[in-house]
């Protein structure tokens, strides 16, 4: 069994996809980021960046607990725990990490940038709207052109395509006409149809923020809070 931390967000989107994708039993423990849950000293034991997601595995090496926190590591322990979507072969292998790696430094927090200087912060700053989503749409173009001759990022579907599909759902949100990158749209569109990938952004669907953010929430998530020594 799994003791999943997470929220439905991009990051918690991936963990619930492998999850479906894999088969293997988990529980959610809803961590609401605008309500500052991250930041409660049980869930610090297990996510000392007061980052989601965060899991336990109850059945982990040497059949013992084990904690993970960040979301690239998680989908690599699963995929090792599962012998599912990332190969053994080297050459194979290393392909999957390193798209993996882009979206874990490029994906996941300039496209977060973009979001926040275009939905979330307080004031708009022209210059920080500008960069962000011109370097969202340079990020887009990179998928693009891989996917021109590749169904999945690294060949065949893998922990690569699981890490970087939710971010690309809010595309709207980051400044990118999904139509400007065909290679893009046909692969997320794909992915789209998978059922288990259907099953994985459902969960806490429920919990989703409608509308803008009260200050109160900025605060939590964005201002002084997140600075504090613990």
């Amino acid at each position: 069994m799994i003791e999943l931390y997470t929220w439905p967000t991009p990051n918690g989107h991936k963990i619930h996809i492998m999850l479906e994708e894999t088969g293997l039993a988990y529980k959610v423990h809803p961590i609401d980021i605008s309500a500052g849950d991250q930041f409660e000293p049980e869930f610090l034991k297990i996510s000392p960046n007061n980052k989601m997601p965060a899991m336990i595995d109850l059945d982990g090496p040497g059949g013992k607990p084990y904690s993970l926190f960040e979301s690239g590591a998680i989908l690599m322990y699963l995929a090792e725990k599962t012998g599912k979507f990332m190969p053994g072969e080297i050459r194979a292998r290393y392909s999957v990490i390193q798209w993996l790696m882009f979206q874990m430094g490029g994906i996941g927090p300039l496209l977060g940038q973009a979001h926040h200087f275009r939905a979330y912060a307080p004031e708009k700053i022209p210059y920080a709207i500008d960069r962000y989503t011109n370097e969202a749409n340079r990020l887009y173009n990179v998928l693009d052109v891989r996917l021109r001759d590749h169904e999945y990022l690294a060949g065949e579907y893998s922990i690569a395509d699981i890490a970087t599909f939710p971010w690309l759902r809010s595309h709207e949100r980051q400044g990118v006409n999904l139509d400007d990158y065909p290679s893009v749209k046909r692969w997320f569109d794909v992915i789209s149809e998978r059922p288990a990938v259907k099953r994985g952004v459902e969960v806490l669907a429920d919990r989703r923020r409608n509308g803008a953010i009260t200050d109160e929430q900025r605060e939590v998530m964005f201002g002084a809070k997140q600075y504090q020594r613990r």
